[in-house]
C-alpha cells in the first residue's frame, strides 16, 4: 500500500468521538484527524441524562454549533465505561445508565464503536504520559514492561498495560472488588467493624467516593466516637484536610495507608516493574496530605519482597483527561491507524 493511499484510508476514519464515563461525570472529546490531539472536551453530569446516547447527542449538537460548516459526524468512537464490559449490554455499577453497544453504534451512525473499561483506557494512556501530567514519589515511572493504574473515584478501578512486540496490550479487570487487607492492628479493627455492616469488605468498599463514608463510620467507631448520622464524602474530605475533626482526619490517613498497601499488592500480582500510577478524583484533592502520608511506606512494606517494591516507582496522575487519550489509542489499535 502506498503512503498516499494509507494516508487517505486513515483520514477516512475520522473524525473520532471519545468519551470517559464514570459514575458521576461523562467527559466527551473530539479528534479531527490523524495526529490530532483530543479537543473540544466537555464534561456532562451523568444524573442529568437518561442514557449515554442522550449525553452524546447533546455533546455533538453543541459541537456542531461550535464548528459550523467544518463539522462532520464522527466515523468511529471509543467509550471508556466505569463498569465491566461483557457482551452487548453495558450496565454501570455506580449509576443508572445502561445501553446496548449495537444500538448505540446504530443511533450515532458510527462505522465502528469501541467500548472498554475506563481503567483499560487509563492503562492504554500510561505509555503516552509525560512529566507534565504526573507527580511522582521520587523518580518518574518508565514506559517499559508492565504498568498498572489504580484510581479511587466514585468507585475504585484497576487496570494494567503490558509491552509486547505488537504494541501495548491492556489487561482489563475488576481489581477494586478484591478483598481488602489490613496492615496494622488499627486497620484490623476498622475492617472488623466494617464486616459487621458488609459481608465482603472489598478495596472499593473503603477506598472510593462511595467508600469514604463507610470508612469514616468504622474509624469513628474504633476511636470510640460513633457518628449519629452518616457524613458525606465531601464533609469528610473538607474536615479531614483541615484537621478539624479527629475521625475525619484519621479516616484520610487510614485511606492513604490502605491505598498504599493495596497498590503494593497490585504491583506484586502484576509484576508492574514499570510503575504504579494513581488516578481517580479523590487523591489529587489531598495534595500534600497524600505525599506526606504513609502511602509509599505501606506500598513498600511487603516483607521479603520489600526490595522488589522499593524499585517500583509510583506517581499521581494530575491530568484529568488521560482516559480520553487511552480511548483514542484503542481506536488506533482497532483500525490500525
Amino acid at each position: 500500500m502506498s503512503a498516499g493511499i494509507a494516508a487517505s484510508d486513515a483520514s477516512s476514519s475520522y473524525p473520532r468521538l471519545v468519551a470517559d464515563i464514570g459514575g458521576t461525570n461523562a467527559r466527551f472529546g473530539w479528534i479531527d484527524g490523524p495526529g490530532a490531539s483530543v479537543q473540544h472536551v466537555r464534561k456532562l453530569a451523568v444524573p442529568e441524562y437518561p442514557a449515554p446516547v442522550d449525553a452524546a447527542r447533546d455533546y455533538l449538537r453543541d459541537l456542531a454549533a461550535t464548528l459550523g460548516d467544518a463539522y462532520r459526524r464522527p466515523r468511529h468512537a471509543a467509550i471508556a465505561v466505569a463498569t465491566a464490559v461483557v457482551g452487548d449490554r453495558i450496565s454501570f455499577t455506580n449509576s443508572h445508565w445502561a445501553f446496548s453497544r449495537q444500538a448505540l453504534q446504530a443511533d450515532l451512525e458510527l462505522q465502528g464503536l469501541q467500548v472498554l473499561n475506563d481503567f483499560e483506557a487509563l492503562a492504554l494512556a500510561l505509555p503516552h504520559l509525560g512529566a507534565g501530567q504526573l507527580r511522582p514519589h521520587g523518580e518518574l515511572p518508565q514506559a517499559r514492561g508492565t504498568l498498572a493504574v489504580i484510581g479511587p473515584g466514585t468507585g475504585l478501578g484497576v487496570g494494567a498495560v503490558v509491552q509486547t512486540p505488537q504494541g501495548w496490550q491492556a489487561l482489563p479487570g475488576e481489581g477494586g472488588h478484591s478483598t481488602l487487607a489490613p496492615g496494622d492492628d488499627f486497620e484490623s479493627e476498622v475492617l472488623r467493624v466494617t464486616r459487621g455492616e458488609f459481608e465482603h469488605v472489598s478495596a472499593e468498599r473503603l477506598l472510593s467516593g462511595i467508600g469514604l463514608p463507610v470508612l469514616h463510620r468504622s474509624v469513628a467507631a474504633v476511636l470510640g466516637h460513633p457518628v449519629a448520622e452518616p457524613w458525606t464524602a465531601e464533609q469528610i474530605m473538607e474536615r479531614g484536610l483541615a484537621r478539624s475533626d479527629e475521625a475525619a482526619s484519621r479516616s484520610l490517613d487510614t485511606f492513604c495507608s490502605l491505598l498504599g498497601g493495596f497498590a503494593g499488592s497490585v504491583a506484586l500480582i502484576l509484576g508492574a516493574r514499570g510503575g504504579i500510577y494513581i488516578g481517580g478524583g479523590i487523591v489529587p484533592r489531598m495534595e500534600e496530605r497524600f505525599f506526606s502520608s504513609a502511602f509509599r511506606a505501606r506500598f513498600e512494606a511487603k516483607g521479603r519482597f520489600r526490595a522488589y517494591n522499593e524499585g517500583i516507582p509510583t506517581a499521581l496522575i494530575t491530568d484529568t483527561l488521560v482516559a480520553l487519550i487511552g480511548a483514542a489509542a484503542s481506536i488506533e489499535q482497532q483500525t490500525g491507524c
